[in-house]
């Protein structure tokens, strides 16, 4: 955006220039929401980083990891009785989606779930 703005011909303002580089700019800036979401596991827990949050979880704060059939990211129960999403493993990757879900659940079952609230 910026280099059309600048061989934009002559009878183009200054406002006009700088209207498109600031679309340009806010076109960056939802693309990088759009390529933040992971989930990253290790031996101390699991963080997921969503579009606008980053959430760092302790592996016994984890109930459960769960993908039901047609949703688009997998959900996490937590053991004060909320949810949280997961965007970063994403449904329609398929297989990759799958086994990404699968290593989830079998670290979290290794490293221990918390107890059912109740």
């Amino acid at each position: 955006m910026v280099a059309l703005a600048v061989i934009l011909p002559a009878d183009w303002g200054l406002q006009d220039r700088v209207g498109l580089v600031a679309i340009g700019l806010v076109g960056v800036g939802v693309l990088h929401l759009l390529a933040r979401p992971r989930v990253l596991a290790t031996e101390r827990g699991v963080t997921v980083v969503n579009c606008i949050r980053t959430h760092v979880l302790d592996w016994a704060e984890i109930v459960d990891i769960r993908m039901p059939v047609g949703e688009p990211w997998p959900t996490i129960d937590l053991a004060d009785g909320s949810t949280l999403a997961a965007m970063g493993i994403q449904s329609n990757d398929g297989r990759m989606a799958g086994e990404n879900l699968a290593q989830l659940q079998a670290l979290l079952h290794q490293r221990g779930e918390a107890q059912e609230p109740g």
